[in-house]
């Protein structure tokens, strides 16, 4: 299916693996110009030489922060008329309350949840201006089905649902759409990170997450790729009348 997306200037946060880089390659594909953020640098540059060798399209590489509000403000202004943004990068850790400090939670939050508020905040007042525009939230289904073990995630989860259909209830009015995803768990480094977290508060030995894997729908996590297919399907025309809404894409588990 053609997505109707060649030219279109999408800028990805967190864009250096998983389901950023899932969704950059899709992206790619569909001859998107490509403004990737991460805070790897290194990491960033290959996965833009290999896009624009396979895709001949051009990518922009942004060494960014999006903790730090002059990083977050510059990738704004470098980016100045995105068609699409994908606002993905995060890292909440797991835990329950008591395992998750003021500091930590704070961190994690000045990222997934204030990083995305306040991107969205710039972004979207330029494609209001111009009438045109579409931002997909990268959330999680831990926002709608709590998790105490993941607590800090659950909560910030949750709010960004919220933003999200708040503020894409109304953003058709203005010509910008606002969507959301909520993956369940998806095979990356990070999901190992998190049940290795849980396997040492369950069976006190890390090692064993992969039998918490193994109860996933089909036994297996999804791949970035199932997320990102979504992802640039919500960003594209084909999905035009969509917004203030958020899929779950998580094997039925939430159900």
């Amino acid at each position: 299916m053609d997505l109707h997306l060649r030219d279109k200037r999408a800028l990805v946060t967190g864009a250096s693996q998983g389901i950023g880089a899932a969704t950059a390659e899709v992206l790619a594909e569909e001859g998107c110009t490509l403004h990737l953020a991460a805070r790897s640098g290194s990491t960033l540059d290959a996965l833009a030489e290999r896009l624009r060798a396979a895709h001949g399209v051009a990518v922009h590489v942004h060494v960014v922060d999006l903790r730090d509000s002059d990083d977050l403000h510059g990738l704004a202004d470098a980016v100045p008329e995105p068609d699409i943004l994908v606002n993905n990068a995060g890292d909440i850790p797991g835990g329950r309350l008591a395992d998750v400090d003021e500091g930590t939670w704070r961190h994690a939050w000045e990222l997934k949840v204030f990083g995305y508020i306040d991107l969205t905040r710039l972004v979207y007042a330029r494609m209001k201006e111009r009438g045109q525009g579409v931002i997909v939230n990268n959330i999680g289904a831990a926002g709608e089905r709590f998790d105490g073990g993941y607590i800090a995630g659950s909560s910030g989860n949750a709010a960004l649902m919220a933003f999200t259909r708040a503020l894409g209830g109304r953003s058709l009015h203005e010509g910008v759409r606002v969507v959301g995803v909520n993956p369940g768990p998806v095979e990356t480094e990070r999901i190992v990170k998190l049940m290795k977290s849980r396997a040492r508060t369950e069976f006190g030995d890390e090692n064993r997450y992969r039998e918490l894997m193994s109860a996933f729908p089909l036994g297996r996590p999804a791949k970035p790729r199932e997320i990102a297919d979504l992802i640039a399907f919500l960003a594209s025309d084909r999905s035009a009348y969509t917004t203030g809404t958020i899929v779950t894409v998580d094997g039925g588990h939430a159900a």
